[in-house]
């Protein structure tokens, strides 16, 4: 008896769900329209995700970050992509991520080189960060604010 692979239902990968992917509907320069299902609109600076083709260079498929910045109405969306938007068509689907964009913080990050979507773009591999944090947080007040050093003082 041949055995079959099958994706657990409880998998996040084997379920993605309806209310998540929106699209595309107009694209002008980085400002993208995306249509959602009625009443499932992603948040204001919510993250959304974009496959665009195989990246010529290192053949890995790439995605491509949108940012909500406004609801238009009649379940549209407008966003601004971070990257190129060369190549993306009406009708491709964008993916709603429920989050921000985050970056990572903390001493991990001392010495590297990230873009605005967090991800490292100095080639010494990935960060593991404890903490990341929302690029449109508020900012600390006076009193939450340290002065000194990461490193010891001998």
């Amino acid at each position: 008896m041949a055995k079959t692979k099958s994706k657990k239902p409880d998998s996040p990968k084997a379920r993605k769900p309806d209310h998540l992917s929106g699209t595309i509907t107009q694209i002008i320069g980085p400002v993208v329209d995306v249509e959602f299902a009625n009443g499932k609109l992603p948040n204001i600076y919510d993250a959304l995700e974009v496959k665009s083709p195989d990246n010529l260079k290192t053949r890995q498929p790439d995605s491509l970050v949108l940012e909500v910045q406004q609801h238009l109405g009649d379940n549209l969306v407008r966003a601004i992509a971070l990257s190129s938007t060369n190549g993306l068509k009406r009708g491709t689907a964008a993916t709603n991520t429920l989050a921000p964009i985050s970056v990572p913080v903390g001493i991990e990050t001392l010495g590297r080189i990230f873009n605005v979507t967090g991800q490292t773009i100095d080639g010494k591999g990935q960060v593991h960060a404890k903490k990341y944090y929302p690029i449109h947080r508020p900012s600390p007040t006076l009193v939450e604010q340290e002065t000194g050093s990461f490193g010891n003082r001998n």
